[in-house]
């Protein structure tokens, strides 16, 4: 079971590389952007169902109902692999079948202070959001730990998640970096303003969705650190100082 986490891990984290390559403009064989080739409706409604599906897979199997029908089959342990896995898939999916629709938004000179500025908030983006994977374990949040504690037969235990570091500012520090990754761009176009726009929505949506079961994990506590801490964006409520702990 440990061999098929570390499986499933490669392609979770292949996908997210190649997610990335895909909208840096650095890697021309593997951007999202090209010349359309569908008419836009077309081009719009497929970008629209893939994000839909990824979406849908990523927010329904994180739900209490789906895993514990999952578990009835399967054992527990593997659970939040075949998550990954799953997700794994379905991103690389999106993002080999992103459909092309041309079209300039904005695209900044190489020449200008502003082209470097784009870039460097571009990784800053993504660095926010695999630094918060490891703030949470990300080797529990990719699967790897709960078949490892299997594989040296020990319980498994639920992590104590402090609010520390980004998590201070914001609440889902893992969605912003993300969003921050998509939108900073020095060569927006059409097609990649639909793919901005389309994870930027399911990441708020999947935000406050995994926020329902947040509440019910710890009640009150969590919502003074809802009161008190924006969801994605830092700086926008007037903080006070949280000394949640909880785990997750």
């Amino acid at each position: 079971m440990f061999t098929y986490s570390i499986v499933a891990y490669a392609i979770g984290f292949a996908s997210i590389l190649l997610w990335i390559a895909s909208v840096s403009d650095l890697v021309p064989e593997l951007s999202i952007d090209g010349s359309a080739e569908l008419p836009v409706y077309l081009a719009v409604l497929k970008n629209l169902g893939l994000v839909m599906l990824f979406g849908l897979q990523h927010s329904i199997m994180a739900r209490r109902p789906v895993k514990a029908f999952f578990v009835r089959f399967f054992p527990k342990h593997i659970e939040r692999s075949t998550f990954v896995l799953m997700s794994g898939i379905l991103l690389t999916l999106m993002v080999l079948q992103w459909e092309p629709m041309g079209g300039q938004i904005w695209q900044i000179d190489p020449e200008s202070p502003l082209y470097m500025i784009s870039y460097v908030l571009f990784f800053a983006g993504w660095a926010i959001l695999f630094i918060s994977s490891f703030l949470i374990n990300h080797f529990d949040l990719f699967g790897l730990r709960q078949t490892y504690l299997e594989l040296r037969n020990k319980p498994y235990t639920e992590l104590n998640f402090k609010v520390y570091s980004f998590y201070k500012y914001i609440r889902h520090p893992l969605y912003a970096g993300g969003i921050l990754g998509v939108w900073a761009t020095p060569n927006m176009t059409v097609t990649h303003l639909v793919f901005a726009l389309g994870i930027t929505a399911y990441f708020v949506i999947g935000a406050k969705i995994e926020e329902k079961d947040l509440i019910n994990d710890f009640g009150d506590s969590y919502l003074d650190y809802k009161k008190s801490t924006p969801m994605l964006v830092p700086f926008t409520k007037r903080n006070k100082k949280a000394t949640i702990h909880y785990a997750k």
